[in-house]
C-alpha cells in the first residue's frame, strides 16, 4: 500500500497541472472503496486546479468551486499524461485538461477513493479525526509522550494509528524505530521524553529520505511521472528478515504485531 512518501511524491508530480482547466471528465468504473460521484464530468468541466495538498494519505486538489479528494487504496496509482492514451483494464477514471494533459486513476484492486468536497475540505469526515503530520511542528517528543502515557500497546502499533499521528504505515514505522534504537514491542507507555524525542526525530528523518528518493517501489508504485522509488535501497530491517543488520551484523528478526510484519534487530533494538 503506498504510504505517506508514496503520496507525497505523487502529489509532487502533479503539480504541473496547477493552473490547467478541465475539460472533461471520464469515468469507466465507478466502483471503488465508495462510488465515484456521477456528478463529477459536470461539476469539474471548466473548472481550474488552483493548488495540491496533502493529508494524511488523503490527495486534497483544490479547485474553482470544491475540492477532489483522492486516495491510492492498497494498489492505486494517478498517472499523469502528456496526451490521451488508450485505457487499460484498470483505468477507471479520466480528467482531460484544455491544454491535451490527461490525469488518469490507475488502481487493479479498487480500494482507491474520487471523491467531491464542498465547502472546508479538513472537516470532511475522513479528515477531521485524524491525527497530526509527523513532519509539522505541532508531532514533537513532549507531545507524543503526553499522548502515549496511558496507553500499553506496543509501540510500533500505536504509532501507525492515524488517530494519534498519520502516515506513518508499516515500512516507516519499522525503520524509524531502528533508527531510534527502539524496539517495536515496548509498550508505548514504557518510553521516556528523551526516547519519544528521539523516535519523533527519527520518523520525520525517516520519511523525510524517503520522499527525496521518491517512495518505495515494493511492487506497483510509480509517482505520477512514471519513476520508481528508490527508498527501499535504502532499508535497514523492513524485508531483511534473516539478512544481517548494516549496524551490528545480527539477522534481522520479523514477527506478526496486529496481523502485519514487523522487522527488527534485536541487538541493537531494546
Amino acid at each position: 500500500m503506498p504510504e505517506l512518501p508514496e503520496v507525497e511524491t505523487t502529489r509532487r508530480g502533479l503539480l504541473p497541472l496547477l493552473g490547467l482547466t478541465v475539460s472533461r471528465v471520464v469515468i469507466r468504473n465507478p466502483s471503488l472503496r465508495w462510488p465515484i460521484p456521477g456528478h463529477l464530468p459536470q461539476t469539474l468541466a471548466g473548472q481550474r486546479f488552483l493548488a495540491f495538498k496533502r493529508r494524511a494519505k488523503y490527495i486534497l486538489v483544490e479547485c474553482d468551486s470544491g475540492t477532489l479528494l483522492l486516495h491510492l487504496g492498497m494498489s492505486g496509482r494517478i498517472c499523469l499524461l502528456e496526451q490521451d492514451e488508450s485505457p487499460g483494464k484498470h483505468d477507471h477514471f479520466d480528467i482531460h485538461f484544455t491544454d491535451g494533459h490527461v490525469l488518469r486513476l490507475r488502481d487493479p484492486r479498487r480500494f482507491g477513493a474520487v471523491l467531491w468536497v464542498q465547502g472546508d475540505a479538513s472537516q470532511h469526515a475522513l479528515l477531521r479525526v485524524l491525527g497530526p503530520e509527523p513532519l509539522e511542528e505541532t508531532f514533537n517528543g513532549a507531545w507524543l509522550h503526553k499522548e502515549i502515557r496511558t496507553r500499553s500497546a506496543p509501540i510500533k502499533n500505536v504509532i501507525m494509528d492515524s488517530h494519534l499521528v498519520v502516515g506513518v504505515g508499516n515500512i516507516y514505522a519499522s525503520e524509524s524505530l531502528f533508527r531510534a534504537r527502539i524496539s517495536p514491542k515496548t509498550p508505548a507507555n514504557k518510553l521516556s521524553k528523551q526516547r519519544c524525542e528521539r523516535l519523533v526525530q527519527e520518523i520525520r528523518a525517516t520519511l523525510a529520505a524517503a520522499i527525496e528518493a521518491g517512495g518505495s517501489s515494493l511492487r506497483d508504485f510509480f509517482g505520477a511521472d512514471g519513476n520508481p522509488g528508490y527508498f527501499q535501497q535504502s532499508y535497514f530491517v523492513y524485508g531483511r528478515t534473516g539478512e544481517t543488520c548494516r549496524v551490528c551484523g545480527t539477522p534481522i528478526k520479523a514477527i506478526k504485531q496486529g496481523q502485519r510484519s514487523t522487522f527488527y534487530c534485536p541487538v541493537c533494538q531494546k
